[in-house]
């Protein structure tokens, strides 16, 4: 029973998507069924430290990332934090324990001789398998928006005339973000490629078969273009949000601004993107350090 009052307190109070529910969902079960078998125990309530040290462990062997062990532990603490607030408990076993150390991510953004490169028309064919493919791309680029965001845009959330989108970010919270002319332009060449279909899914985005875009084929769809253009090892929908961050960042844009349209609760979060790309570092101390003169 307290682990459903916990997913309705993540739902309705927390209001976290589905998507995230569902990794709590499954962090939780993995843990449960862990402390069963190696444990007898079948109430995941009874934890004490050790059971999830001995879980950690297990997870290291199995060559799982201290990356991804943290979440897990994440999601744990969560649920164990609810049921102390609830009296289900007198102590949360996770008070003391310390996140095992990651190694920083350093993901570099696409420059923007890469993002015009991809987006040029050439690179893309004359039908709507080309016309949607490109409009994602640019989305991608011209608004900073999500991939699941982009993913749940309905064709009602496209406002043509006041050049606009409105999008459902984390936590259900509704922002709206300007589109620019090329976008427009990009946008109605793929509406009317779509109306063809006569499909009557009411997501902007679909298959040619009609149906609702998936997470892989987005990812087909970065990877497929931006393979001939780019040699960075990862490509995907966050770098391409990173790169609208970092290139408005470098081209004077008010981080406040940009914390607005990526539908960030805090600057915190923006400020991952203040750091310039490599070329911009490169640039600036070539031209400005002494012995360099």
């Amino acid at each position: 029973m307290s682990l459903k009052s916990f997913f309705d307190y993540l739902e309705i109070e927390k209001k976290y998507s589905s998507n995230t529910i569902e990794a709590y969902r499954n962090d939780l079960n993995v843990f449960s069924r862990f402390l069963t078998d190696e444990f007898e125990e079948n109430n995941i309530n009874n934890t004490n430290y050790s059971y999830v040290r001995s879980w950690i462990v297990d997870l290291v062997n199995k060559g799982i990332s201290n990356r991804s062990i943290n979440r897990k532990i994440t999601s744990l603490n969560s649920y164990f934090k609810f049921i102390l607030k609830i009296g289900l408990i007198n102590e949360n076993p996770l008070t003391n324990h310390k996140a095992l150390k990651t190694q920083k991510k350093i993901q570099l953004p696409f420059s923007e001789n890469e993002m015009s490169n991809v987006l040029d028309l050439d690179n893309f064919e004359d039908n709507f398998t080309g016309a949607r493919d490109r409009l994602i791309i640019d989305l991608f680029y011209t608004t900073g928006i999500r991939r699941i965001e982009l993913i749940q845009l309905m064709i009602s959330d496209v406002n043509i005339n006041n050049k606009h989108i409105k999008v459902l970010g984390k936590r259900n919270k509704e922002r709206i973000i300007p589109l620019i002319d090329s976008t427009i332009n990009i946008l109605n060449k793929y509406l009317l490629f779509r109306e063809e279909l006569k499909s009557d899914d009411t997501f902007l985005f679909i298959t040619k078969k009609g149906k609702q875009v998936y997470e892989k084929l987005i990812y087909r769809i970065i990877n497929k273009y931006f393979d001939t253009i780019s040699t960075k090892v990862k490509k995907s929908p966050h770098i391409i949000r990173h790169s609208f961050a970092t290139h408005l960042l470098n081209n004077g844009a008010d981080l406040n601004s940009v914390k607005d349209l990526l539908g960030h609760s805090s600057l915190a979060a923006t400020q991952v993107y203040t750091n310039r790309s490599i070329d911009e570092i490169k640039k600036v101390f070539a031209k400005s350090h002494p012995r360099n003169i």
